[in-house]
Protein backbone atom coordinates (compact mmCIF):
# COMPACT_ATOMS: atom_id res chain seq x y z
CA UNK A 1 0.00 0.00 0.00
CA UNK A 2 1.38 3.23 -0.80
CA UNK A 3 1.96 5.41 2.79
CA UNK A 4 1.04 8.93 0.81
CA UNK A 5 -2.08 7.14 -0.56
CA UNK A 6 -2.83 6.20 2.63
CA UNK A 7 -2.13 9.56 4.98
CA UNK A 8 -3.95 11.38 2.24
CA UNK A 9 -7.26 9.19 2.87
CA UNK A 10 -6.51 10.10 6.64
CA UNK A 11 -5.84 13.60 6.76
CA UNK A 12 -9.24 13.82 4.22
CA UNK A 13 -11.21 11.88 6.65
CA UNK A 14 -9.88 14.84 9.42
CA UNK A 15 -10.99 17.63 7.31
CA UNK A 16 -14.72 16.03 7.02
CA UNK A 17 -14.72 15.02 10.36
CA UNK A 18 -14.30 18.69 11.21
CA UNK A 19 -16.67 20.19 9.11
CA UNK A 20 -19.82 20.00 11.22
CA UNK A 21 -18.36 21.58 14.70
CA UNK A 22 -16.66 24.26 12.49
CA UNK A 23 -19.87 25.03 10.57
CA UNK A 24 -22.54 24.39 12.97
CA UNK A 25 -21.43 23.99 16.42
CA UNK A 26 -24.81 24.38 18.47
CA UNK A 27 -26.35 21.43 16.12
CA UNK A 28 -22.61 19.35 16.48
CA UNK A 29 -23.13 19.83 20.13
CA UNK A 30 -27.35 18.89 20.42
CA UNK A 31 -26.15 16.29 17.80
CA UNK A 32 -23.39 14.58 19.93
CA UNK A 33 -25.41 14.58 23.60
CA UNK A 34 -27.63 12.66 21.18
CA UNK A 35 -25.59 10.23 20.41
CA UNK A 36 -23.78 9.87 23.75
CA UNK A 37 -27.33 8.30 25.10
CA UNK A 38 -27.52 6.04 22.42
CA UNK A 39 -27.10 2.20 23.66
CA UNK A 40 -24.03 0.24 22.71
CA UNK A 41 -26.16 -2.00 20.19
CA UNK A 42 -27.25 1.05 18.04
CA UNK A 43 -23.42 2.40 17.85
CA UNK A 44 -21.85 -0.90 16.93
CA UNK A 45 -24.65 -1.12 14.49
CA UNK A 46 -24.33 2.33 13.33
CA UNK A 47 -20.97 1.62 12.74
CA UNK A 48 -20.97 -1.47 10.66
CA UNK A 49 -23.16 0.07 8.51
CA UNK A 50 -21.06 3.02 7.93
CA UNK A 51 -17.73 0.55 7.04
CA UNK A 52 -19.30 -1.67 5.03
CA UNK A 53 -20.73 1.66 3.00
CA UNK A 54 -17.79 3.19 2.82
CA UNK A 55 -15.99 -0.19 1.52
CA UNK A 56 -18.49 -0.47 -0.78
CA UNK A 57 -18.13 2.72 -1.86
CA UNK A 58 -14.29 2.27 -2.18
CA UNK A 59 -14.49 -0.68 -4.07
CA UNK A 60 -16.40 1.21 -7.12
CA UNK A 61 -14.19 4.12 -6.93
CA UNK A 62 -11.34 2.26 -7.31
CA UNK A 63 -12.94 -0.60 -10.00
Amino acid sequence: MNTTLFFSALALVLVIEGLMPTLFPAFYRKTMAKVAEMPDSALRSTGVVTMISGAILLYFIRN
